[in-house]
């Protein structure tokens, strides 16, 4: 029953998250200085290919990592947000427990973040607004920190149906750097499962895992929302080569196809991490 309970609250939660809902512009310039001396200082941002942005709407597709709190998908919507001084809004998704989320929620909301679901990345699409997703969602983002520099997509391959049926291309972009911010000990999925037999939740969380970190003020804790503070770990992004999509809506119903552009995008993620993760000196310390 409570499983059942949590269910509604988060779909009733998410519904609203779905609706169209324009981003608060006050609190967006209050707290950009704030970010500015994030990005500069505490993660010494670099990003790289402004020039591969294309000049039209397209799906942005990378992974993120950090536990609950994936920093390098902060960081990237925040640089895009400058880079383009607002003129060209980036939505960033979030799972629907997130979403669900009291207070947490509802900064998302005000900050233009949209639940990860197509009925949302559809509309902001049709409206000309660029989108980022991260297929390998809690997959991807608790991985284990020996995983950190692996692009996890998770073979989910939504986002180029979603690309396909939008006539939009697809905007791969690489970073590492995110998985220092935070040590992931084990991704937890005995735990979860552990758990499930009890209480049914991993329907509920859409979630395989439960992840055990390690970092700051906590040196061992279960995440499931943030429980930890990001460590000032250097990171680094590049945007990559776009790739254009069948403008055939029908090809997304082509799994030969939808392979396809998938095995290119993971392929071009992963050969982007690699690059990166090269520059790396020390963990943490970039």
């Amino acid at each position: 029953m409570a499983d059942n309970i949590l269910k509604r609250l988060i779909d009733w939660r998410v519904g609203a998250a779905m609706e169209p809902h324009p981003p608060n512009e006050t609190l967006l310039k209050l707290q950009q200085p704030f970010y500015d001396l994030l990005n500069k200082w505490y993660f010494r941002l670099e990003v790289e290919g402004w020039d591969r942005v294309p000049d039209r709407t397209c799906l942005v597709v990378g992974g993120h990592s950090g536990g609950a709190l994936t920093m390098d998908a902060w960081t990237l919507v925040n640089a895009w947000h400058t880079h383009f001084e607002g003129r060209r809004p980036l939505h960033g998704t979030a799972h629907d427990v997130l979403m669900a989320a009291p207070g947490l929620g509802d900064y998302f909301r005000a900050v233009g973040v949209i639940a990860a679901n197509r009925r949302s990345v559809s509309a902001a699409l049709d409206r000309g607004e660029d989108v980022v997703v991260w297929p390998g969602g809690e997959v991807d983002s608790m991985r284990s920190w020996r995983k950190r520099d692996v692009a996890t997509l998770a073979g989910r391959t939504g986002f180029v149906k979603q690309a396909i049926r939008s006539g939009v291309p697809i905007l791969p972009v690489a970073t590492v750097g995110g998985h220092d911010t935070v040590f992931v000990v084990s991704e937890g999925k005995w735990l979860a499962d552990a758990l499930d037999r009890v209480t049914g939740l991993k329907k509920t969380l859409r979630g395989a895992n439960l992840p055990i970190i390690a970092g700051f003020p906590f040196p061992v804790a279960v995440e499931v929302l943030p429980a930890h503070v990001p460590l000032p770990a250097k990171i680094r992004t590049e945007l990559l080569d776009p790739v254009e999509v069948d403008a055939d809506p029908d090809r997304a119903d082509d799994e030969a196809y939808v392979q396809k552009i998938y095995g290119q995008v993971e392929a071009e993620i992963q050969a982007g991490m690699d690059r990166l993760a090269a520059r790396r000196t020390l963990p943490v310390l970039g």
